[in-house]
């Protein structure tokens, strides 16, 4: 995200717009990441999401928009928000695939701990014998 995404029309209006464009681009790499499953490559894209909101805050005060700003930074949220639902429901599938995995690797664990400990017990009676 480099200022040389913004436009010629450097008003402090557009340049809101400007950022709001980025969210936008930056929230649809994001869930291109999230349906081809690129989970490291998607939190290197949050970090840069994350940082262009922090910034937005700071453009946004004392900011008047006209009627067209304030209807294109609408259809922009709009976007923005629908595409952070399907980011989030994609993460909460990945969060849900790796805590049927993590249970998977406990029951194995389990299972060897309690298998070695019959066979060592198998063992330790036969050497009585």
């Amino acid at each position: 995200m480099t200022d040389s995404t913004l436009t010629v029309d450097c008003t402090p209006a557009q340049r809101v717009l400007d950022t709001y464009e980025q969210l936008l681009a930056c929230s649809t790499r994001m869930l291109g990441l999230v349906r081809r499953q690129d989970w490291e490559a998607l939190i290197g894209e949050e970090t840069d999401y994350l940082s262009v909101v922090s910034g937005l805050a700071e453009l946004e005060q004392d900011i008047v928009l006209s009627k067209p700003q304030q209807d294109r930074k609408a259809d922009l949220l709009e976007r923005i928000l629908e595409q952070d639902m399907e980011i989030r429901q994609g993460l909460m599938a990945r969060r849900d695939e790796l805590s049927r995995l993590l249970d998977v690797s406990r029951r194995r664990r389990d299972l060897g701990r309690s298998y070695g400990r019959v066979e060592a017990s198998e063992r330790h009676d036969k050497g009585r014998s």
